[in-house]
């Protein structure tokens, strides 16, 4: 198939996709050629692509069935043919784009790698190609949403679409609203406030977290996020969505608020949707800030990390050894406390000299609090311990 635009064709896993040639519309090395493009690519994001096949591989050997999976937002393609082609228990992937040349580019990429008998595109708006699977026996056992920018306006479609224990994925660019930059655009899409705090990329986890909460709940569902993480810029979830007002309640049970200290750097959390009309910090009586609603519950799956570390080391990725260090971080965090401290912003407010993390750490669990690297930061630490005790032992660690 011909196209009127300069194209490639690329290798990422074990496929081969025809993309745009992105250096053709980059006048400028700042310029960000993927949304210039005729076709959306996104290079950047293979490790993510690469994720997602682990997760799905992963989730397909939990519910030992044909899987049936959707991508709304498909743009080249490159996501749902590695999904056909990599993932052993897929059985139909149905992706979609409003883009009629991005509809032309995935045909392409379906003959190219020879998948016709399971994947399919159609090109419709989003919204409505996910509401004509919200019929019960219609529904997919995956959706996979990574759009340009905020998956909000897709949740209450996608939530509908998804079987009893489906998986679904969301991807979430628009970090400056989440990270507290801009928190009334935050308010606007994911219904929650959010905080500069240094710990700013797990609340943005935890705001998306809580936004697929409450668009779930409407349904009369509950959500069990497997995996959530931040790297680059962006932030992305895998949560599997269970039918039933129980289920909903149980999720809606476990959101509330991150209430932080800018004065001490102290921090606590409150459970429920209804907030405490003053919050005073117990360390030094400073009128507190809050995040929030959000989600107060586990960001990742032990199990399920531990399954997708398993499956990292059987599969030959190019950024293998990155995506391996990432899982095995987040397995280290699976079972601690809400928000983590950065060794940098105590030693600068304090005036003390920054030293080793894994010292620091050491000194945290020797008074007895657990302790842990975050990925979500090379200089945090995910720890039970308050705020002085991590300034003391921090302190002690430079003796």
């Amino acid at each position: 198939m011909e196209f009127d635009f300069p194209t490639e064709i690329v290798v990422e896993g074990r496929v081969r996709v025809l993309v745009p040639r992105l250096e053709a519309y980059r006048s400028k090395a700042w310029e960000y050629a993927p949304s210039k493009a005729p076709v959306f690519y996104n290079p950047a994001m293979e490790m993510n692509r690469d994720i997602a096949v682990l997760a799905l591989q992963v989730y397909g050997k939990k519910v030992r069935c044909g899987l049936t999976v959707s991508e709304p937002l498909a743009g080249c393609g490159v996501r749902g043919v590695r999904f056909a082609v990599e993932v052993d228990c897929v059985e139909k992937v149905a992706m979609n784009d409003i883009n009629p040349l991005a509809v032309k580019m995935i045909q392409h990429n379906i003959r190219l790698n020879e998948v016709e008998d399971k994947a399919s595109v159609e090109n419709k708006d989003a919204n409505l190609f996910l509401s004509r699977y919200a019929a019960p026996r219609m529904r997919f056992n995956c959706i996979d949403i990574d759009p340009f920018g905020s998956p909000a306006p897709y949740m209450d479609s996608a939530v509908r679409a998804l079987r009893d224990g489906g998986l679904i994925a969301l991807t979430a660019t628009d970090m400056a609203p989440l990270c507290g930059v801009h928190p009334n655009a935050s308010t606007r899409k994911y219904g929650g406030r959010p905080l500069r705090t240094e710990y700013c990329h797990e609340i943005a986890v935890r705001l998306l977290v809580g936004s697929l909460v409450l668009a779930a709940a409407k349904h009369e569902m509950g959500v069990e996020p497997a995996l959530a993480y931040s790297v680059n810029h962006y932030c992305r979830l895998y949560a599997l969505v269970y039918h039933g007002a129980q289920r909903a309640d149980e999720s809606i049970r476990r959101m509330g608020y991150i209430l932080h200290c800018f004065n001490c750097l102290h921090r606590e959390t409150h459970l429920g949707l209804i907030p405490r009309l003053e919050w005073t910090c117990k360390e030094c009586g400073s009128m507190m800030e809050a995040a929030g609603p959000l989600w107060l519950g586990e960001l990742f799956d032990e199990n399920f990390c531990e399954s997708m570390i398993r499956e990292a080391v059987n599969r030959e990725l190019k950024r293998g050894r990155k995506i391996l260090r990432l899982l095995s971080l987040i397995r280290g965090e699976c079972g601690g406390p809400v928000t983590y401290y950065t060794i940098d912003k105590i030693c600068d407010k304090y005036n003390l000299r920054i030293p080793p993390l894994k010292d620091v750490i050491t000194e945290i669990r020797a008074m007895g609090f657990k302790a842990a690297p975050t990925h979500f930061n090379s200089r945090g630490v995910r720890t039970d311990a308050p705020a002085q005790v991590v300034k003391e032992a921090i302190t002690k660690s430079l003796r």
